[in-house]
């Protein structure tokens, strides 16, 4: 099985997919998320995270 990345479009509630893929990757750690397990991202800074941990650090970095 191939695998693709795709290329989505962060909203509030939801996310626009751009481009067809299977996985984001997580711009904290790097992980691989499969599009049916994706529940956060930053919507400002259109990135997706892998759990609620990667989310929490990014604001806290950004929070600085």
């Amino acid at each position: 099985m191939i695998k693709k990345k795709a290329k989505l479009k962060f909203k509030h509630n939801y996310f626009e997919i751009v481009e067809e893929g299977d996985y984001v990757l997580c711009a904290i750690s790097g992980k691989e998320i499969k599009l049916q397990n994706l529940d956060y991202w930053n919507v400002d800074l259109q990135e997706a995270y892998f759990s609620p941990k990667e989310a929490n650090a990014r604001f806290k970095e950004k929070k600085k």
